[in-house]
């Protein structure tokens, strides 16, 4: 559905840009956007202005969706035990997410280290695969007493390739795209911010974004260096080209016999390994948090790895056959995709797994990504399995008349939540 700009800024404020529902519509029109500013999903076709997405289409999906119960759900009867639905669960998941990498050495390797204060920023490049070397930002606080508790920060989508785990970190100077992109955080480098509060942080780029974003041989170099020098627009047009290409990234890699999916949760999991392995972090006290996609990779995190004792999930969560009336447009990409998975389980049976970990989600009624039915579906749905699991208090849950965005107030409690599990 098409949006007047104002609301349009206002729905950006989780992703730090406007869909240009028109995507591409006349050269004119992209002349005159705020590069700045319009960064995110483009859809191209737009949405239609009424109906289901799908049109004539929708009746005879609506009747192929999983539902309303979904038999890996904790709360079917069959289920007594916590832990042996747990590890049934999460080898469901597994299989359907078709990648299993074996098992490396991270070989880690400090490329920089530098004093930025109140803590120590290094810059690290480290092996999650034998195939995969990837590149991240770890920041240690100058205060704590090292062992510290420790937060892996997950980066979000946004539409926004060019840069990556900057988007959670402080730079400088600060790319203006960047400065932009995190109003989203209420102005805020929230891996920073973690930091300040005594925690060691970790920050990985997402395959395809940042370090790890796709860059063709006769691009502009510009693309290729990334320069401080490079203009709002020259970063608007490869953060389009970029978000064009991810149907094509997502069908090569399901030929490659994989998912992207895949790819991002194991490359999380094996980043949890290597973080905990490091003298300065304490592994009995990791925790995670991320905003829209990053808070979909955390609550994957925690549900896939007791090793994590405390998460926040913000900005994404519903039950997903809610969505596919009108919102898979914005929310079910080729990054997200594990196949077959909602026939087994709901997005909030999933996100359960996690128990007895402390969970905070957070959601807000104006985030127009999701449908809100679906929103307080999930949200009753997994208190109801935190509840089963004897562990109510250890879920937290936050709806708010908000959009989508994790803004100061929120970041105030979700750190008021890690402290208390992890400080």
């Amino acid at each position: 559905m098409t949006q007047p700009r104002n609301s349009r800024r206002e729905f950006i404020a989780g992703t730090a840009a406007a869909v240009a529902t028109t995507a591409l519509a006349s050269n004119a029109e992209a002349a005159d956007a705020k590069p700045a500013v319009e960064i995110r999903y483009v859809m191209s076709p737009p949405p239609p202005k009424r109906g289901p997405h799908t049109g004539t289409l929708d009746p005879l999906i609506q009747k192929l969706k999983a539902g309303p119960e979904f038999p890996l759900s904790y709360l079917n009867g069959e289920f007594s035990d916590l832990a042996a639905w747990k590890r049934q669960a999460r080898a469901k998941m597994f299989d359907l997410m078709h990648y299993r990498p074996e098992a490396c050495d991270p070989r880690a390797e400090v490329v920089s280290r530098v004093d930025r204060g109140d803590y120590i920023q290094e810059e690290i490049l480290f092996n999650t695969t034998p195939v995969f070397r990837v590149p991240a930002t770890v920041l240690i606080p100058k205060k704590a007493k090292l062992p510290a508790p420790g937060i892996v920060a997950l980066h979000a989508h946004g539409g926004f390739y060019m840069w990556g785990r900057e988007t959670l970190l402080e730079q400088d100077p600060a790319h203006a795209s960047v400065v932009e992109l995190q109003k989203a955080y209420g102005e805020r480098a929230i891996a920073v911010e973690l930091a300040r509060r005594g925690y060691v942080v970790i920050v990985i780029d997402i395959f395809f974004w940042g370090q790890r974003r796709m860059v063709l041989e006769d691009d502009p170099q510009e693309w290729k260096d990334r320069p401080h020098s490079i203009t709002p627009e020259q970063v608007l047009g490869f953060n389009r080209r970029s978000a064009a290409s991810e149907q094509m990234m997502g069908r090569t890699l399901f030929t490659a016999g994989t998912t992207w999916a895949g790819l991002m949760y194991w490359d999380d999991l094996r980043t949890l390994d290597y973080f905990a392995s490091r003298p300065d972090v304490d592994a009995a006290r990791i925790g995670c948090v991320g905003h829209s996609l990053g808070g979909l990779r955390s609550a994957h995190l925690a549900a896939l790895d007791d090793r994590i004792k405390a998460a926040v999930a913000c900005g994404w969560m519903c039950s997903f056959p809610h969505q596919l009336r009108a919102h898979v447009r914005s929310t079910i990409g080729h990054t997200k995709l594990i196949p077959g998975l909602y026939r087994h389980i709901d997005y909030p049976d999933l996100t359960s797994i996690a128990a007895p970990t402390p969970l905070m989600v957070i959601s807000g009624k104006r985030d127009e990504l999701f449908d809100f039915v679906g929103v307080q579906a999930a949200h009753d749905k997994i208190a109801a399995c935190y509840a089963k699991a004897g562990v109510a208090e250890r879920f937290r849950s936050v709806v708010e008349d908000r959009p989508h965005e994790f803004n100061r107030e929120r970041q105030a409690d979700a750190w008021n939540w890690l402290d208390r599990w992890l400080a």
